[in-house]
């Protein structure tokens, strides 16, 4: 028997729509051995689109997607439309609308991928995940500017932090702790942050109550940043704010080698909506168009929304074969240090897909 899921693409911008086929490619590949069958909606919602018609995408967008099954993005961001357009024309309202209230990051050193560690601070390996609160805290719409173009001029930016929406996010990353090694951190700052944070921090030790096989402590967010980079080994989940999880992620992907290979999912965990799956790596503008990007990351987010669709050992079957690729052979995009197009990698991935049973 075979199950159908339909699928919104947002190709976006740059490097986004080189990227995603493969990632496609790959799904159709693991599908036809799972029973699995993905139907393809694409969407130029874009910053061309901005530019051609003054909106990155149409009044009804959401009302367009929001029955799909998944979400699959690009990258968006292109030279001429400033970002807080782009992202708030676009991947915000998707996020805030469809409640995608958890961004997901996993973070690996993968054999075959340079480090720019030292040697000696991978020798326990690196395999951590940051849990990003993605709706509230510091990216809030409250504030604005007053007085523009006089000497007194200010703006004004308020942090929203609520109860239930920490709450929400911090069950989430308990829970995720429990399910892997069972070591939570959180990213805090209530030393210099008078409000926010200790709230923060208040709810962390009441939530931990009800997850006592969890052990779990708490750093302050520049301390943590640097103790990444130090001892990346020690780390299992980390949790922390909208802005305080989104720099250390990008940090992260960074020590693992290359942000190019970095996934990231925005979860609705209660599937009332569709969740959505991007690559961390952007738009890319100078390398866009000459087909060699790198896409790792968009093939790992197809693995992980197999996970969130209820396929682990289709997804793991996916990272088998793309990891695979790395580990045991020269087949590198040229962020990598290799010379492969998008395509050579891709085909590369594909003819390990269903090769090797999964362990």
């Amino acid at each position: 028997m075979t199950t159908t899921y339909r699928i919104a693409l947002i190709p976006g911008d740059g490097i986004g729509t080189e990227v995603l086929p493969p990632a496609c490619a790959v799904l159709d590949a693991v599908g036809a051995r799972h029973g699995l069958q993905f139907s393809y909606d694409e969407f130029d919602w874009s910053c061309q689109r901005y530019l051609a018609e003054g909106a990155m995408m149409p009044a009804d967008g959401l009302e367009q997607i929001r029955h799909h099954d998944s979400i699959l993005l690009g990258a968006v961001g292109w030279p001429g439309v400033p970002d807080h357009v782009s992202l708030w024309g676009l991947l915000i309202p998707i996020r805030r609308d469809f409640r995608q209230y958890i961004n997901l990051r996993p973070i690996k050193v993968l054999d075959g991928v340079p480090s720019p560690l030292r040697p000696e601070i991978l020798k326990d390996g690196v395999d951590f995940v940051v849990v990003r609160e993605n709706v509230e805290g510091e990216y809030s719409e409250i504030g604005g500017r007053l007085n523009r173009g006089f000497p007194e001029e200010m703006a004004v930016q308020e942090a929203v932090f609520t109860r239930a929406g920490v709450t929400r996010v911090l069950d989430y990353a308990f829970d995720l702790a429990g399910q892997r090694r069972g070591v939570l951190t959180s990213a805090t700052k209530s030393n210099g942050i008078v409000h926010t944070m200790p709230f923060w921090d208040q709810l962390v030790a009441e939530r931990s109550a009800h997850h006592p096989g969890v052990r779990w402590d708490q750093e302050h967010i520049d301390a943590l940043a640097a103790k990444v980079v130090l001892d990346p080994a020690r780390f299992d989940v980390i949790v922390g704010s909208n802005l305080f999880g989104d720099i250390l992620s990008d940090l992260a992907a960074a020590i693992a080698g290359s942000i190019g290979t970095a996934p990231a999912a925005n979860l609705n965990p209660e599937r009332e909506f569709p969740s959505m799956f991007e690559p961390v790596h952007g738009s890319a503008p100078d390398i866009a168009g000459q087909g060699v990007a790198n896409p790792l990351g968009a093939i790992w987010c197809a693995s992980m929304m197999l996970d969130h669709l209820g396929h682990p050992e289709a997804g793991a079957e996916v990272l088998q074969a793309a990891f695979g690729v790395l580990a045991e052979t020269s087949v590198r995009t040229r962020d990598l240090g290799g010379t492969a197009t998008t395509a050579e990698f891709t085909r590369e991935v594909l003819s390990r897909v269903g090769a090797h049973s999964v362990v």
